[in-house]
């Protein structure tokens, strides 16, 4: 999977609001990584097999959780899409937009798509639990809509998605975001859920440099 040394694993959901909290530390570990490791997207599944629409119960509790995610990293939410009659909070059609990118246009394509995703249902309100929605972003990337379609719909890639959700537990991951480290010495953590990049960074840059300790 890695054709360096060094990998670098982002797990996360699409819907997960401390992924999107953490979107601009996703991307400047990113460019940390250039040319020097490997960063590799992992679709976790916050809420894969949530089907059931959302109560108003379970409305305010996300928009009270929204607040507080927004409050303390500075990124953008808008609620309207908590209005929506009927709506739902699975993560698995999000999370398998994701990996059907990452089979159409590798990694990187992968990990610009799940920004995307992140910023069209929290900063945009548009509803990534719907197909037609996820395709049409996936457009908007320029990825072909009817081949994006047609591989979104494939057994292969519900089984890729799945393959994804059950690695992220292999390894331990109870929380999102998650990142970890790869190398020589195996997986290590390198954060469990939301860390600011004045506390990461500099544990990236140190790993990168061989400079991390490790017991």
């Amino acid at each position: 999977m890695a054709t360096m040394n060094k990998e670098l694993i982002y797990v996360g959901d699409p819907q997960c609001s401390w992924c999107w909290g953490f979107a601009p530390i996703k991307s400047q570990i990113e460019d940390m990584c250039r040319g020097r490791a490997v960063l590799t997207l992992v679709v976790g599944g916050l809420h894969a097999d949530w089907t059931e629409p959302a109560d108003a119960e379970r409305k305010g509790f996300l928009r009270d959780h929204w607040k507080e995610v927004g409050e303390r990293t500075g990124q953008p939410f808008i609620y309207d899409i908590l209005d929506v009659e009927g709506l739902t909070y699975g993560t698995e059609a999000s999370c398998r937009a994701a990996v059907t990118v990452r089979q159409m246009e590798g990694n990187d394509a992968a990990l610009q798509f799940f920004t995307g995703l992140q910023r069209a249902y929290y900063a945009e309100s548009r509803d990534v639990t719907s197909n037609d929605v996820l395709a049409d972003i996936a457009a908007e990337f320029g990825h072909d809509w009817r081949a994006f379609t047609e591989l979104f719909a494939a057994p292969e890639t519900g089984q890729r998605t799945i393959a994804d959700f059950q690695f992220a537990q292999r390894l331990g991951v109870t929380g999102f975001p998650t990142v970890l480290i790869n190398d020589e010495k195996g997986y290590a953590y390198l954060t469990m859920g939301y860390q600011p990049i004045e506390q990461l960074g500099h544990i990236v840059e140190a790993w990168l440099d061989g400079k991390l300790e490790r017991g």
